[in-house]
């Protein structure tokens, strides 16, 4: 974190709650007279907005006034990831270069097209 964002926090921030993953969220201690009061989040690690929670989200959006309860999670859910685009863990399916560049081949059911034909 920055040191005019830890200023920030410090000086203004009110503390709202944190996530699993352990980021923090503040609200401005004293609320604005006009307009909706500011709502920030101060990240664990590398700064990464796909590192917040849907439940978080919504508060931060101001979709909702208090951040969702983490409970009553269905058991086809699955825990929040962020985004892996570009890094080591991103998904890569079979014929990609980095997963050795060979793929199935062809079934015989393509026929390509050609014009005037």
């Amino acid at each position: 974190m920055d040191i005019g964002t830890k200023l920030f926090t410090w000086l203004h921030g009110r503390s709202v709650g944190s996530d699993a993953l352990g980021n923090r969220y503040f609200t401005l201690a004293r609320p604005a007279v006009k307009g909706r009061t500011k709502r920030w989040v101060v990240y664990a690690g590398v700064p990464d907005a796909s590192s917040v929670p849907a439940e978080w989200h919504s508060w931060l959006h101001y979709t909702t006034d208090q951040p969702l309860p983490d409970t009553g999670r269905k058991p086809w859910q699955k825990p929040h990831l962020a985004n892996a685009t570009g890094s080591a863990t991103s998904y890569r399916p079979q014929g990609h270069d980095y997963q050795g560049g060979a793929r199935a081949a062809a079934t015989g059911d393509y026929e390509a097209w050609t014009p005037g034909s």
